[in-house]
């Protein structure tokens, strides 16, 4: 099938839906007095602005552009919106339906020397633009694109910068000025509308109306010659002083231009193809999953020969009764039969780390559901992140009950302790990291800062839903009887013979993360994209296949590496099946450093602190999710064998 035949369907199934959710319904917008069944303001709204080279957003009013007096019409934020830094909020711009405006005046700013307050305004000004922040602005739920054409080809982005700066050494500005900074005080407006010529919208609105299918924007730089302005031609460029003398006076005059233009071709259902198309790296995104099936293969192919060949002969030679001495001949896995369900040490630990790594697969299972079927696109902001959240919270039971079982098949009686410890420890860890980045965030500032009625409610969450559903859990979990083992546990630890470097415990789990990593890496540069980049994701149907290959690949290499451990004689294997899948975690660690060391231009220390503070944070879940995959893989694994064996 042709990749982009693929890729078409891929984006269909995401974004284009045979039904509405609720807030992604078409506004139908008509001109001024002439219907009352649609809208005739097209709303603008503001969101916070970020840069590539810092990992601190900021509210639009920080850098004192024009606001809007009228904050009780600015939406009502999620609270994925809430915890990723967003703050929507209404604008100042006056854009009526099919009315073409030319170089409107938005507001003047005036700044004057001597004026700290005023100082400080301009040296904001100059570090946003220094630093490239772009602004993120939104019309009809549509983000704003800026165009330009790229070494491969026309090229739309959601977010325009604020202005461009000039150096003997570097700079923004295209083509290149004087050395300076200079700000985009005037932006040109193109939307794009799909008429009203459509059967289903009804007789009277066909012909009057529309729907917006796209919003363009180019932002320039324009030295207004006097406050009254009424001429954007003017091809001189505003510069930002770099220091006023005393008295002086300097404006900035915020203009803007807008154009409306038909297009019937375009559906409103596609109105999100060209900002998706226009992003590169879908042939990249085959050679991922191609490049992880291989591996998943090639694993497959090896479990296959040990199940099928290896372990096939064993247990028949094992089974035999042909003559006694060959019955009580042990050699390889079978020898440690007697100590291969010995509980191990910090069985506590090890118990609750389990729940909650059930709880975090859970969680990315489903949510990855429901990013594939449509209900997380795009257009729905902020849906992502609290679907995870919000499932994570519900998702308490199950970590329990998985916690409790574990906890009592390792012959544990302190109930209580592993009930606490399992809501408790790493949703604390969670929380402990997100509180200390949100304290350095709250001292800059930033918008991304989380307020402190949001915590409360996390915290709300935490202890009056999840940690209940947790005690629910486990209450099921110990009520249950105790795993039964297919073999019996010596009263005496059997020796472990002296290991080779391939079968000891070090290099064993250092390898295993080899292989899971090498399936997921080309994904992550993905998602580290959209995360640290501002780059849209929204190939949930690859990413939903790429972790179902994780999954097999942790499960195939830890059984793997358990078998050969076992053939060695060594039956500690309860903490290595967790910790050989989830060292993984560890290669995700080193790939996110040369991710910022090479990909990145983040400056600033604060900035490195939350982005290695972020990065702990994924490092840990992912731990959690890759180890328990390991664990119960190998825990299946084992209880298989011995379960088909002859033990006298």
């Amino acid at each position: 099938m042709d990749s982009k035949v693929v890729f078409l369907f891929l984006t269909y199934i995401t974004i284009s839906q045979t039904f509405y959710l609720p807030g992604l319904a078409p506004v139908n917008y008509c001109k001024k007095d002439e219907s009352e069944k649609c809208k005739t303001e097209v709303p603008l709204f503001v969101n916070r602005l970020n840069t590539d080279e810092s990992v601190i957003p900021y509210e639009y009013s920080h850098f004192d552009f024009c606001t809007s007096d009228n904050d009780n019409k600015s939406p009502v934020e999620n609270l994925g919106q809430v915890v990723f830094g967003e703050r929507i909020r209404p604008s100042s711009y006056k854009i009526e339906f099919m009315k073409n405006e030319t170089c409107k005046l938005l507001c003047i700013k005036s700044y004057k020397g001597g004026k700290t307050q005023d100082e400080r305004l301009l040296s904001i000004l100059r570090k946003g633009i220094n630093l490239n922040y772009h602004h993120h602005w939104i019309i009809d739920n549509m983000p704003v694109t800026y165009c330009y054409d790229s070494n491969e080809g026309p090229y739309c982005k959601t977010g325009f910068p604020m202005g461009c700066y000039s150096r003997s050494s570097k700079g923004t500005c295209y083509p290149p000025l004087k050395d300076g900074h200079y700000i985009f005080n005037h932006v040109d407006l193109t939307i794009t509308y799909h008429s009203g010529k459509h059967e289903e919208w009804g007789s009277t609105f066909q012909e009057m109306g529309g729907r917006i299918i796209s919003i363009k924007i180019q932002p320039r730089s324009i030295q207004h010659s006097k406050p009254d302005v009424d001429d954007c031609s003017i091809t001189e460029h505003l510069e930002i002083p770099t220091q006023l003398k005393k008295d002086e006076e300097f404006m900035i005059a915020y203009t803007y231009t807008i154009k409306f233009i038909e297009n019937n071709t375009i559906k409103w259902s596609s109105r999100w193809d060209y900002i998706l198309e226009s992003m590169p790296h879908t042939n990249i995104q085959w050679f991922s999953i191609l490049n992880s099936l291989v591996i998943v293969l090639f694993l497959s192919g090896m479990v296959a020969m040990i199940l099928l060949r290896t372990l096939h002969k064993d247990i028949a030679r094992y089974n035999q009764n042909d003559s006694g001495e060959d019955a009580q001949e042990e050699f390889g896995w079978k020898l440690v039969h007697g100590d291969v369900f010995r509980p191990p040490r910090k069985g506590m630990l090890l118990s609750v780390l389990l729940g909650s790594g059930v709880q975090v697969f859970c969680m990315s299972m489903v949510t990855l559901a429901f990013a594939c079927l449509g209900f997380l696109s795009p257009a729905n902001r902020g849906a992502l992140m609290t679907c995870a959240m919000v499932l994570f919270v519900l998702l308490g039971t199950p970590a329990g009950y998985v916690s409790a079982r574990i906890y009592k098949s390792f012959g544990g009686e302190k109930w209580k302790s592993n009930v606490l410890l399992t809501s408790m420890l790493c949703p604390g860890v969670v929380f402990g990291l997100f509180f200390i980045m949100n304290l350095v965030l709250w001292g800059e500032d930033s918008s991304a800062a989380v307020p402190f009625t949001t915590l409360l409610a996390l915290l709300g969450l935490w202890f009056g839903v999840s940690v209940p559903l947790t005690f629910v859990g486990a209450y099921f979990g110990f009520r249950k009887r105790a795993i039964e083992h297919p073999v019996r546990t010596n009263q005496i630890p059997r020796l472990i013979p002296e290991q080779s470097v391939y079968t000891q415990a070090v290099p064993g789990i250092i390898m295993g993360g080899v292989l899971p990593f090498g399936c997921i890496f080309i994904q992550l540069f993905f998602i580290l994209n959209s995360i640290w980049s501002s780059q849209m994701y929204y190939m949930f149907g690859f990413l939903f296949l790429v972790f179902i290959i994780l999954a097999i690949t942790c499960a195939e290499t830890t059984i793997l590496l358990c078998y050969f451990h076992l053939c060695a004689e060594d039956y500690h294997w309860w903490w290595r099946s967790y910790l050989t899948s989830g060292f993984t975690a560890v290669y995700l660690f080193f790939y996110c450093c040369h991710y910022f060391f090479t990909k990145l231009q983040i400056e600033g220390a604060a900035s490195g602190f939350l982005y290695f503070g972020y990065t702990l944070l994924m490092v840990f879940l992912f731990n959690l999710l890759t180890g328990t995959i390991g664990f119960f893989a190998c825990f299946w694994f084992i209880r298989k064998i011995y379960s088909v064996v002859k033990v006298d």
